[in-house]
């Protein structure tokens, strides 16, 4: 366990170098809602205070705490690589390595447009058909 002075001097340099904190915005919540809040910001390994300035942040630069596009777009193009590739397969038609490549651009250059069709889909809550 810190001693109180380290733990003040711990405090004092992270202070060092970044600008004065002198804004504060202030909202209420419920109870539940709180306890939700904390639950979260606790398995974060965080405070509250500094979790919720965090995610504050985060959304205002543009970002989702911990967003996931990337990996998600990620899936859709392995996604895109089975479906287009296994379908072929499966009806006992065979792949050059020139198409598989082609394949492959195909997949690199879609993904990101496939995951964000299919992010829609689920905002609109409309179900994929086979």
């Amino acid at each position: 366990m810190l001693s109180p002075t380290s733990e003040i001097e711990g405090r004092l340099q992270r202070l060092k170098g970044r600008e004065t904190r002198t804004q504060s915005i202030a909202t209420r919540f419920t109870p539940s809602e709180e306890r939700a809040l904390l639950q979260v910001a606790t398995s974060c390994g965080k405070n509250l205070r500094e979790w919720a300035r965090e995610v504050l942040l985060d959304a205002a630069n543009g970002q989702q705490h911990g967003d996931g596009a990337p990996l998600f777009a990620e899936v859709q193009a392995l996604r895109l690589l089975l479906i287009n590739t296994l379908e072929p397969l499966l009806r006992g038609e065979k792949m050059t390595p020139e198409q598989f490549k082609e394949m492959l651009r195909y997949v690199k250059t879609n993904k990101r447009k496939a995951a964000a069709d299919m992010l829609a889909s689920y905002a609109e809550g409309t179900t994929e058909q086979p």
